[in-house]
């Protein structure tokens, strides 16, 4: 689920649909399985990603 709301969520789905612990966790994962787009928004905007 984490996947399709980085890809298709609107930015006020990130904060409702995603949990923050479950995607720090998983964001080594995640990273892989994104566009480079996705990738960099995400990390630009959440330095804690990176």
């Amino acid at each position: 689920m984490h996947r399709t709301v980085l890809h298709e969520g609107l930015s006020n789905d990130l904060p409702r649909y995603l949990n923050q612990d479950l995607l720090l966790d998983m964001w080594p994962v995640l990273r892989a399985l994104v566009d480079r787009t996705v990738r960099t928004v995400q990390e630009g905007a959440f330095s804690r990603l990176t």
